[in-house]
């Protein structure tokens, strides 16, 4: 790969890159490891002409070999979720045509019966290292190199493609917005089969030269624990962190949550993103921290398109402005562009962070595209030139009684109930209404709620038509690995 044009790996030789526990990694050293497992992969041969490479990793120096190695040697990096089961990954192993999967050892026994099926070679980092480095093939940046798989929250997991020009992309813009440099130092606690932790924080942090401290999960007392120390002055996270954050300060004395609360003031920049921020988290985050959250947008398929601006006002509820290099614009159901603000209409997005394809599915590529610009599926609506986020059409938006509405609108308010800890919104077909607005909630403990109770409630809070039809309790939401409630499931519920 050329290194001038694809600097994934910053030059800063001799700085920090990567802490995994108590080990550290140099930029030098990180490079050196790639070169060898490029050359391991190749065995020989010249290019692996975009042979699909899988990898079922947690964040860790082996993670960052395996997706270096891979782009190096002209292959295509496939990240798998490690919390998958087995037969779960058989999709997206058959879906992708992978040849060979990188694991740790003590995964094999498990991986062996659906490699051994599908006629897949496994493989440990340290089996495919090469122990010297020949000349590695030039890498156009049309090549393709990496495969996402969507969450499958509203259909079957698709295989996003991304070329080395998208990532960059992606990359540089968000280098640009959020003014990242040799500086910084994060955590990276998050999934790495996902964008949030791949982009945003690994790739970020390495194209900037800054240090990232890897976690298989996300290890409060740890990672608090460094927070406290002053160790980052970055911090990326979903909302269900930083609400889990929230909850173990209850449980710990005073004196510490200051002293946490103290390290997150002194940072830079807190970040949150991968599902909506309740307007109620973003104003207890300020109160506990100081900080003032920054909220994004951003898919599989596009990295991030619009960002709260790193200098300037950010907003409650609003995801803010076009980051830079991407265009953004809001189409009607009849596809023409809406002009005026205060109108919903769907996200579409323009630019080089836009993926190439779907894997071996020209029919949803296609249908995912009009006149050039990637159709998000999410409802937004601009409001004094910032964006805010209605939902996705097929799940968050509610038909009700001639009007359309934002389930995230409404659990916004109902979050703010003092016995609600979670709450998904979601319209079910009801002869009347067309669709029932209707409030699937988890308590807190030690908490009731009766549907007469909620609905006296939000006398005065909501308009009378976003007022839910009808209440349903659970112990629990059922979520993806990245936090985002699986609406689908909750409909199979009901």
């Amino acid at each position: 790969m050329r290194r001038d044009a694809y600097p994934y790996l910053h030059s800063d030789n001799n700085k920090i890159a990567l802490v995994e526990g108590s080990n550290s990694f140099t930029y030098s050293e990180v490079d050196r490891r790639a070169d060898l497992f490029a050359s391991g992969l190749l065995s020989g041969t010249d290019d692996l002409n975009e042979e699909r490479i899988a990898f079922f990793l947690p964040a860790s120096i082996n993670y960052v070999t395996a997706m270096h190695g891979v782009w190096r040697a002209g292959g295509i990096a496939v990240p798998l979720n490690v919390a998958s089961a087995v037969m779960e990954l058989e999709h997206y192993l058959s879906c992708a045509s992978i040849t060979r999967l990188i694991a740790n050892p003590d995964s094999h026994k498990a991986l062996e019966p659906i490699c051994r099926e599908l006629s897949i070679t496994l493989l440990s980092v340290e089996e495919v290292m090469a122990s010297t480095v020949p000349v590695l093939p030039e890498v156009s940046e049309d090549r393709r190199a990496m495969i996402l798989f969507t969450s499958g929250t509203t259909n079957k997991p698709k295989g996003v493609v991304s070329t080395h020009k998208t990532i960059r992309a992606q990359i540089t813009t968000l280098v640009e917005a959020w003014e990242w440099s040799k500086e910084d130092t994060i955590p990276l606690f998050l999934p790495l089969h996902h964008i949030h932790g791949i982009i945003n924080i690994l790739s970020c942090g390495l194209w900037a030269g800054a240090t990232v401290h890897l976690f298989a999960k996300f290890d409060i007392p740890r990672i608090t624990e460094q927070v406290a120390s002053g160790t980052y002055n970055v911090f990326m996270a979903v909302p269900t962190i930083y609400i889990k954050l929230i909850q173990y300060f209850d449980g710990i004395e005073n004196k510490g949550v200051q002293s946490i609360c103290d390290g997150f003031k002194a940072m830079r920049l807190n970040i949150s993103g991968s599902a909506a921020c309740p307007v109620k988290l973003f104003n207890q985050w300020q109160d506990l921290t100081g900080q003032v959250l920054l909220e994004r947008y951003g898919m599989t398929e596009i990295g991030m398109g619009i960002s709260n601006p790193y200098t300037g006002e950010r907003r409650a509820g609003c995801v803010g402005q076009p980051l830079p290099g991407v265009q953004v614009q809001l189409f009607d159901d009849n596809n023409s562009p809406i002009t005026a603000e205060g109108i919903p209409g769907e996200i579409r997005i323009r630019g080089n962070n836009v993926f190439l394809e779907y894997w071996d599915n020209p029919k949803a590529t296609n249908e995912s595209f009009e006149s050039g610009w990637f159709r998000t599926g999410d409802v937004a609506i601009l409001e004094d030139g910032y964006y805010r986020i209605m939902g996705r059409s097929s799940v968050d938006i509610i038909k009700s009684g001639g009007y359309k509405l934002s389930a995230l609108e409404i659990e916004g308010v109902l979050l703010t109930h003092e016995s609600v800890a979670e709450v998904a919104v979601i319209g079910v077909a009801d002869d009347t209404w067309g669709e029932a607005v209707t409030a699937i909630i988890a308590l807190n403990p030690d908490c009731s709620l009766s549907y007469d109770q909620l609905k006296t409630w939000c006398d005065g809070k909501m308009s009378s038509y976003k007022v839910p039809k009808a209440l349903r309790l659970v112990d629990e939401l059922p979520k993806n690995a990245m936090g985002k409630v699986t609406k689908p499931k909750l409909h199979e519920l009901i």
